[in-house]
């Protein structure tokens, strides 16, 4: 009987972990990267610096299935605009809270041969590369948290030589200037600096006219945060929030979505002045850490929660890890106005990896 019972239990943690990692791509979308894009064209406003910033104007799409770009918000078909607001629709009827604290118990179960099974599906699924991993055995890994978290190895990102590298693994989503103190979202939405760090408007100030970057990461991204540049940690703000998906189809349809979710919000001060690196949540994504904090949610709180590090020295170095997802999301960086030159070759939708340039300083050369 209590084979059987055991037989039981296992078979049911399989389906539960294996349920969880299928949610997992259906939240978070399918990797942008496995879109092959050429002769992208695109419109452009002025960045800081004589830079061109976001707003697609075409795109010549290959593909195994000629999917539609999801960052295209310009050539997106009448009949992908009505999924998108059908797939928005469905969430807001979601109990998603809920979900997210299943799936985190979830990732952090450890059941043997079960999980190894899940890692494996999950591995062939997205296309995960391992071999970039510290450890590239699936049956090394205890749990779905600790695969999806995974390190690694010595030299897989080297740091160009830049003065800001990107900070993370995934795909553009936008980046540009900050207009007044309004960040660009997708085709017709925008939402404030001010809300983005938790209504905190002399911080947001700092950042008027600036520049910004929305990078978004895939389910097969590797999930550890970089810092872009060296900075000092002043402050860290948890701010609660919604937990919508963070894909493309929700950024077209939500307004304000990375205002609106749960976020992290990273002040630094660096020799330009400052910068914010803001961590955003999503369904089913279990948690967010740092590195000199370790996991800041949960706890799940419905006050905005604030911690100062001015009496401390805090000095993260360039390209040093700062933080990870314990499942994926968005990172949103904000600079001051007339600090970052963006790399000319960064466009809306182009796949990016932790390490490579992201910018140089205005002035700089």
């Amino acid at each position: 009987m209590r084979i059987f019972k055991s037989l039981g239990a296992g078979v049911a943690s399989f389906a539960a972990l294996a349920l969880f990692a299928a949610q997992l791509g259906l939240f978070q979308g399918t990797p942008p990267s496995d879109l092959g894009v050429r002769d992208g064209r695109h419109t452009r406003s002025t960045l800081p610096g004589g830079e061109s910033r976001c707003g697609v104007r075409e795109k010549e799409l290959t593909s195994a299935r000629d999917r539609a770009n999801p960052y295209n918000c310009a050539s997106t078909p009448a009949g992908s605009i009505v999924s998108d607001r059908l797939a928005v629709l469905f969430q807001y009827l979601l109990p998603k809270q809920a979900l997210t604290t299943i799936a985190g118990r979830l990732a952090e179960s450890e059941v043997g041969s079960l999980t190894t099974r899940v890692i494996r599906w999950f591995v062939k699924r997205y296309g995960v590369d391992l071999s970039e991993a510290v450890d590239s055995d699936p049956v090394s890994y205890r749990s779905f948290n600790e695969f999806f978290t995974r390190p690694l190895r010595p030299g897989a990102r080297p740091l160009a030589d830049a003065d800001f590298v990107c900070p993370v693994d995934g795909a553009i989503s936008q980046f540009g200037a900050i207009e007044r103190d309004q960040i660009f979202q997708a085709k017709g939405h925008h939402y404030s600096t001010t809300a983005l760090v938790g209504g905190d408007s002399q911080l947001a100030s700092r950042f008027d006219n600036g520049a910004f970057a929305t990078l978004y990461l895939s389910p097969r991204d590797y999930h550890r945060i970089h810092m872009p540049v060296e900075g000092r940690l002043t402050r860290m703000i948890h701010v609660p929030g919604a937990l919508f998906s963070v894909n493309p189809a929700t950024a077209r349809g939500v307004p304000g979505l990375f205002a609106r979710n749960e976020r992290v919000v990273c002040v630094f001060e660096t020799d330009f002045g400052p910068f914010v690196l803001v961590l955003v949540g999503a369904t089913i994504v279990g948690s967010m850490a740092t590195v000199w904090h370790g996991t800041v949610n949960p706890p799940r709180s419905a006050a905005l929660r604030e911690w100062s590090y001015n009496d401390q020295q805090i000095v993260l170095k360039k390209g040093e890890e700062m933080g990870r997802f314990q499942l994926g999301s968005t990172v949103v960086m904000l600079f001051p106005q007339d600090t970052l030159r963006f790399n000319p070759a960064w466009a809306p939708e182009r796949p990016i990896r932790m390490g490579e340039m992201m910018g140089s300083k205005v002035g700089g050369g």
